[in-house]
């Protein structure tokens, strides 16, 4: 009876000793979980140095709406070089061929390629209609026209200013001052007036010069 006390009050320390062992353990995982929750709060604060907070003023932080930018100075001033740049006064009779086609093409422009713009084998990729525009309106409308199909790499375009027929004394209004404003576009390389079928003596078929080529070409 005496040994078998003995084994079991060995036992109950075995367990005692297990289980503290299993407690301690614990402790440590718990120990170890808690500095490492402390670390990631301050990584901020360790990564920088020590830092301090500011004091609370209770100021109340108005809540702000971002508001979308309108670029209207822009849009002002691209008008405003726009008409700057389109002279109504420009002698452009100099530059014109006067021949069945009125056409018109920069220097070193080859007869090939008029040829082929007067017999339409140039693709038209886009077109503006000036009809029933003031002529301040048409300026800027053709100006805006011309950058924006430049600068989509667009080639050959139509503009269709009209014949005149509703005009008083059924003289065009558009036909000349148009003429002048192409001229003095950079981007346009040549014109020639359109045939029948794309609206002959009311509008002109232009050529554009490709994008990247030096304007002075």
């Amino acid at each position: 009876m005496k040994w078998r006390s003995l084994s079991d009050l060995k036992t109950l320390h075995q367990v005692i000793s297990d289980r503290a062992t299993v407690e301690a353990l614990a402790r440590e995982t718990e120990r170890l979980r808690l500095l490492r929750i402390d670390r990631e709060q301050r990584l901020f604060e360790l990564a920088v140095g020590p830092v301090q907070p500011l004091p609370d003023r209770r100021m109340a932080i108005p809540t702000r709406h971002p508001v979308a930018p309108e670029p209207r100075q822009r849009e002002l001033d691209e008008n405003a070089v726009m008409r700057e740049a389109l002279s109504d006064d420009f002698d452009v009779e100099t530059l014109l061929q006067t021949d069945d086609q009125l056409s018109y093409h920069r220097p070193g422009l080859g007869p090939d390629v008029m040829r082929r713009l007067r017999e339409g084998q140039w693709s038209i990729q886009r077109q503006i209609d000036l009809h029933g525009l003031r002529v301040d309106e048409a300026r800027e409308a053709l100006g805006r026209f011309v950058r924006e199909s430049h600068q989509l790499g667009l080639r050959c375009v139509r503009v269709v200013h009209g014949k005149g027929l509703g005009s008083p004394g059924r003289s065009p209004v558009l036909k000349g001052r148009v003429l002048r404003w192409l001229v003095q576009k950079q981007e346009v390389m040549a014109f020639v007036q359109a045939r029948p079928a794309d609206g002959g003596a009311g509008a002109l078929v232009v050529l554009l010069r490709p994008v990247g080529r030096p304007k002075n070409d």
